[in-house]
């Protein structure tokens, strides 16, 4: 197994809409409101295709310049993404004010409303190059104050090799050594969301109840992300391409790297949402094992117990479960994971097992979405 340099235009484009990164459909930094324009307009059940481009390898503390900075560790100019290249030096941003993350969109929606859900379903996700990039720097991440140790930025880059039919990353125990750590990809979007109701763009590093920055690392292919509408046509968007991380991306980034996107949208109602989820006030997620709800806060204590009130719910609307019982099971069964603590707010998600429901009738008989 390999990886294509899938270049803009290049390789297999399987959506019914192609979306590349350029300067006129990304944001860096700012997260897309009410008032900003369309890139792009779909209808419900459409499927797009997105080449995202990692904010890491562009940054300033790296040079702006990723023909230089990935040339240095050993890249040629031609595996060198050329969107990434062109949005570096095209996009300013403001480093004091405006997030990292490369954002493209947004997205129109036909036909949805605020109230509605926006079931975003993740087709495909496929790496666009054979490296990517795990960062740490000062005032962030779970050790602030203690690493880095040197005075810069500590920016790890990390080549993906194929071990027995998979991709793995690669890092040496000891910078130049030849021993080395071997772990799997499983590549997700950090960032998935919809435009919040007001005129002033969010920043894009602290997620919220349009989604956003929430790095669930659960959103790999196959799954399904409902966020509640707050815009007319939603106003989509994504970025924030990962090839792998663990719970809590202690260090700031995980292994950072641009993936080609394939989703596909679709709009729920809020009376069948309201059937089948109840009153879903944030991100909510779907694999095929799992129900996942959210919980967000500064305060990872406070976000705990968001997430457990959101469960709460999510059970005791979807089959009925009264309170108490639904927290008891909750506390028998279900894990209660850290998304992250780095992004300002940080996240809990929980892990409802749908097996464990799986004789359980539904209230009304209720169509699910």
């Amino acid at each position: 197994m390999t990886v294509e340099i899938l270049q803009p235009g290049t390789g297999e484009v399987p959506g019914d809409h192609y979306l590349r990164s350029t300067p006129e459909t990304v944001l860096w930094g700012r997260l897309p409101c009410a008032t900003d324009a369309a890139v792009l307009t779909i209808t419900p059940g459409a499927t797009v295709t997105v080449d995202t481009v990692s904010h890491e390898g562009i940054l300033e503390d790296q040079g702006k310049d990723p023909l230089a900075y990935f040339g240095r560790h050993g890249v040629d100019a031609a595996s060198v993404l050329e969107d990434a290249v062109e949005i570096a030096a095209a996009v300013s941003r403001d480093p004091a004010a405006d997030g990292p993350h490369i954002v493209t969109g947004p997205i129109r929606v036909e036909g949805a409303e605020p109230g509605d859900l926006l079931r975003i379903t993740v087709e495909r996700l496929v790496p666009r190059v054979p490296y990517g990039v795990i960062s740490n720097r000062h005032g962030k991440g779970a050790l602030v104050g203690v690493l880095p140790r040197s005075e810069g930025s500590v920016s790890v880059f990390t080549p993906v090799e194929e071990r027995g039919g998979a991709l793995v990353g690669v890092l040496p125990i000891q910078d130049g050594g030849e021993r080395v750590v071997e772990f799997p990809l499983a590549p997700f979007l950090g960032t998935m969301g919809v435009a919040v109701a007001s005129d002033e763009r969010p920043h894009s590093v602290p997620p919220g109840s349009h989604g956003g920055n929430i790095d669930i690392k659960l959103l790999t292919e196959g799954s399904v992300l409902y966020l509640p509408v707050q815009v007319p046509g939603a106003l989509a968007y994504l970025g924030d391409p990962h090839f792998a991380q663990g719970d809590g991306e202690v260090a700031l980034t995980a292994l950072e790297a641009s993936l080609r996107a394939t989703l596909r949208f679709d709009v729920v109602p809020r009376a069948q949402a309201l059937a089948a989820l109840g009153d879903v006030t944030g991100p909510l997620v779907r694999t095929a094992e799992y129900l996942v709800p959210t919980g967000l806060d500064p305060d990872l204590n406070v976000a705990m117990r968001n997430c457990v009130h959101a469960a709460i719910r999510l059970i005791s609307a979807r089959w009925g479960m009264e309170e108490h019982l639904a927290y008891a099971y909750l506390s028998a069964a279900t894990d209660f994971d850290i998304s992250q603590v780095v992004d300002i707010v940080c996240g809990i998600h929980a892990r409802i097992r749908l097996a464990d429901f799986a004789g359980v009738a539904r209230p009304g008989e209720a169509t699910d979405v």
